[in-house]
């Protein structure tokens, strides 16, 4: 599915996006799409807090300024120029900052989009044993081929974190891991040793996305039933920019599902006949070189 939707978009679409959020340059080649490049957790978790920005991204740094044990800051990232920031004499007063300027990497729409696509990770999908942290959190899972690297990547609107889990020369894992039984655990016990952190509140959605319920096995907007955060329920909430949603389930589309199933069904039936009688020509084959009957 993930190749597919990169190769209706358009891989120079998608790998421009790659490079606007940071995450690194590479050849628009599908296999891109699913995560072939290597990159850093640090690049990755910058790319994700624009997610959480609403499209807009910081500068990352590792040290954002250092204060002396009195408070005054006395290093600073940020070298843009502040007139009142550089006193003759030090006034004991905390230091002007500078409001940060962020740069739109992604439009808002679809970046909210995106969130709440994977806040239904966390709510039903391979990231839901951080669901009981009763947090609004977004997050994504990986695992590479072998498996040789697992990763973890979401947060809210306030923190973005991410995990890796691999060895410096790539090597198995073991069959049994997994991005969500591996990295998304680690990232639960950070968020539980700083529980207190972390805001209840949850994303807002920007002006204009239109929230429609929606059938997860058809796609199809329903109408009449309230949609729940049960991992298994079969009605959701989607966000949908303006005249994007979906039409709504008609009878037409269920006609065309029993049709579907039906034919599917007689296929299966056809085939099975048809490898039946191959097995019983084999047989009688078999039989006759040997000298018996059949």
């Amino acid at each position: 599915m993930t190749v597919r939707i990169a190769n209706d978009t358009g891989m120079p679409r998608v790998i421009r996006t790659f490079h606007n959020v940071g995450i690194g340059d590479y050849k628009p080649y599908l296999s891109f799409a699913l995560g072939a490049g290597e990159t850093t957790v640090a690049r990755m978790a910058n790319a994700y807090s624009a997610l959480a920005n609403n499209g807009v991204q910081f500068p990352s740094t590792v040290i954002d300024y250092v204060q002396d044990r009195n408070g005054k800051v006395i290093w600073n990232a940020d070298k843009r120029r502040c007139d009142t920031c550089n006193m003759a004499e030090w006034d004991g007063k905390p230091m002007p900052r500078i409001k940060r300027k962020g740069k739109q990497v992604l439009d808002a729409d679809t970046a909210y989009q995106v969130i709440h696509m994977l806040e239904g990770v966390v709510i039903r999908g391979t990231a839901v044993r951080l669901r009981d942290l009763n947090l609004p959190l977004f997050g994504k899972t990986g695992t590479t081929n072998g498996p040789t690297d697992v990763w973890f990547m979401g947060g809210n609107q306030d923190y973005v974190g991410g995990v890796y889990v691999g060895y410096d020369n790539p090597r198995s894992l073991g069959g049994y891991a997994q991005g969500g039984r591996i990295a998304a655990p680690i990232f639960k016990d950070v968020v539980l040793d700083t529980r207190s952190r972390w805001s209840d509140q949850p994303f807002v959605a920007p002006a204009g996305i239109r929230m429609v319920r929606i059938d997860r096995v058809t796609g199809k907007k329903v109408m009449g039933v309230e949609p729940t955060n049960e991992p298994k329920a079969s009605v959701i909430w989607e966000a949908f920019k303006p005249d994007t949603e979906p039409r709504q389930y008609t009878a037409e589309d269920e006609f065309t599902r029993r049709r579907d199933a039906l034919v599917s069904e007689i296929r299966e039936a056809r085939q099975a006949r048809s490898d039946a009688a191959a097995a019983t020509s084999e047989a009688r084959d078999f039989a006759e070189e040997q000298g018996g009957v059949y």
